[in-house]
């Protein structure tokens, strides 16, 4: 089943990768973005890669690109990296089944194959993750269609944890809010598997998530452990609202840890 639908989508020559990304930076670069700080509209990309895919790796340095290029503006990347690609050479060390999971769920309520590089925005859209042009084109559509439910998040860090903080006034009770554990920038030297030989660039890596229903929750904490080598200026959370059911994401914040 998933491993069908790998092995086909990870068919793709290194070659094509590396041109793929060279091709990608240029028009991302050259891109105009005017997202006006008056509109409440954002956008949420989740982006399930892996460092044993072939064509993954320009999906992973178009991230990079969108995270530079939208700087400071209501675009959310998040970096979720599974776990099914690690029986053929290399073990991610980034991956989990949880990531896996997650992705089943959108093949699920999308119809769509499951697939690397695979891109979701506002939990209700998705395509090729490398796709430059339709990243592009999705990114401006949401942030003039949507409206961000409000959201307020905190994080504090101890010797043993960060503890996040977290107030919303939504009222859908079918409605959960996934809070985030962030590494924004990471690399691997990837030594099996497709790409074994490159020195692989990731970017806002998911790490942890924490679902809180809000059935019974508006307000509260949760804790995650802290990360080896932790600094505060490469890591951040990130918390949306979804409804499970129809994966629409309803709001999105982000809290730098202090």
């Amino acid at each position: 089943m998933i491993l069908k639908n790998l092995l086909t989508v990870g068919a793709f020559t290194t070659f094509l990768f590396a041109a793929s990304a060279f091709i990608q930076k240029d028009e991302i670069k050259t891109a105009h973005h005017d997202i006006s700080t008056e509109n409440k509209g954002f956008a949420v990309l989740e982006l399930f890669t892996s460092e044993g895919c072939s064509s993954c790796p320009p999906a992973d340095d178009l991230m990079g690109q969108i995270q530079k290029e939208y700087k400071d503006q209501p675009v959310y990347i998040l970096s979720y990296h599974v776990d099914y690609w690690n029986r053929l050479g290399w073990k991610d060390r980034f991956s989990s089944a949880e990531n896996s999971q997650r992705q089943q769920a959108y093949s699920r309520l999308l119809k769509s194959q499951t697939y690397t590089p695979q891109l979701v925005v506002n939990g209700n859209t998705e395509f090729v993750g490398s796709d430059s042009n339709a990243v592009e084109n999705a990114i401006q559509k949401v942030i003039m269609s949507s409206k961000n439910v409000s959201i307020n998040l905190s994080a504090a860090v101890s010797q043993k944890a960060i503890t996040i903080s977290f107030k919303t006034t939504q009222t859908d009770s079918q409605d959960k809010l996934l809070i985030n554990l962030v590494e924004k920038k990471s690399s691997t030297q990837v030594n099996g598997g497709e790409n074994e030989g490159h020195r692989l660039q990731h970017w806002q890596i998911v790490h942890e998530q924490e679902k809180v229903s809000l059935k019974d929750y508006h307000e509260g904490t949760v804790n995650f452990k802290l990360p080896d080598n932790f600094s505060s200026d490469n890591w951040e959370v990130i918390g949306f609202i979804q409804n499970p059911k129809t994966g629409t994401i309803s709001g999105v914040s982000r809290a730098i840890i202090q």
